[in-house]
């Protein structure tokens, strides 16, 4: 019995320390639970950043387009660009600021995108200092500068809606769409007594433009021609302050004459019909074959338009102009030469 009762007294005191024990276990839990740091929510991880475009190649200049394309050759033909000659054949592009030119008897022929077209006899040399034309356009203008030989040319779509301008080294000719001959002997100059001439002659249609002749130091007008078969012949004359002017005479073309400028005359004709063809077949085969090589290489450097420039006699003291070639004469100023053929007009 007493041992009963030591056991029931003794039981509440080994409580005691389980009791403590737990506290522990509870407080330690709570302190753990309290120096745990709270979770922080995960970042949202950053978008990818797209790939930053490539930066842009430089443009590549546009490639030079051609003019014109070769029509027709006889004999030895050639080209200067860029200070370098190639002969020339058949299709061969033709650029803004080209030499063209033939040999002994050779001959050549070129069409322009406009329809226009040259026909070169022997020893002729022709440099195009100016095409601009854009079909539909009413801005287009072109200069051609003769150095020398007989040339003959009818002119197309840049005459009828432009300024088409032939240049000689005495004189300059506004063409107002027609069909001429252009005769520049070697050495023509102010001093010289053989100097330029200058035919009219119908269209393959039978119509008959007509020719401004104007001095090309001045820009003065000496006449203009617009009768079949006339001509002026480009002469020094005297000018009011000693200096040397230009005087357009009316020249009598002998029919042997004229009968040999017709044969020349048809050739060109011919030619434009065939260039025609050539300038468009050439134009759609550069269109479907971009990367295709010339056989003549192209103008390293975009061609630069030129303009005309006047030409001045050595010891001459230059004419203040009084307009750009094509323009009339100042009032009451009198045209040299002197009116003795149907169409040779002067102004």
């Amino acid at each position: 019995m007493v041992a009963w009762r030591r056991f029931l007294f003794a039981l509440p005191l080994l409580a005691l320390p389980l009791a403590g024990a737990s506290v522990a276990l509870a407080s330690d839990a709570i302190e753990l639970a309290q120096a745990q740091p709270q979770a922080q929510p995960n970042p949202a991880p950053s978008p990818t950043p797209s790939a930053s475009p490539a930066p842009a190649t430089d443009t590549q200049p546009a490639a030079v387009e051609p003019i014109g394309n070769v029509a027709t050759v006889t004999g030895i033909a050639t080209v200067v660009r860029d200070k370098n000659s190639y002969p020339l054949r058949v299709r061969d592009d033709i650029y803004l600021n080209d030499v063209v030119q033939t040999s002994s008897n050779s001959s050549l022929g070129i069409t322009f995108n406009d329809a226009t077209t040259f026909n070169l006899s022997a020893s002729a040399k022709i440099t195009i200092d100016n095409y601009v034309y854009e079909d539909g356009g009413k801005q287009n203008s072109a200069i051609f500068d003769i150095g020398k030989g007989t040339v003959a040319f009818v002119a197309a779509a840049v005459a009828k809606t432009g300024d088409m301008k032939i240049a000689t080294p005495t004189a300059t000719l506004g063409i107002r769409g027609t069909t001429g001959v252009v005769d520049v002997p070697e050495g023509a100059a102010a001093s010289a007594a053989n100097n330029v001439n200058i035919k009219l002659y119908p269209d393959a249609d039978g119509r008959v433009g007509h020719i401004e002749v104007n001095d090309r130091t001045s820009g003065t007008r000496l006449g203009a021609l617009t009768q079949a078969a006339s001509g002026f012949a480009i002469r020094p004359g005297a000018g009011s302050t000693g200096g040397m002017r230009f005087a357009a005479v009316p020249i009598t073309i002998a029919p042997q004459q004229i009968a040999r400028d017709r044969g020349f005359v048809s050739q060109v004709h011919l030619a434009q019909t065939t260039g025609r063809q050539i300038v468009t077949e050439q134009r759609d085969f550069r269109r479907a074959n971009p990367a295709a090589i010339s056989r003549i290489p192209r103008p390293t450097q975009p061609p630069q338009q030129q303009q005309l420039r006047p030409t001045t006699a050595p010891g001459q003291q230059p004419q203040r102009p009084n307009g750009q070639p094509g323009q009339n004469n100042r009032p009451g100023q009198q045209q040299p030469g002197t009116p003795g053929r149907q169409g040779a007009q002067p102004p």
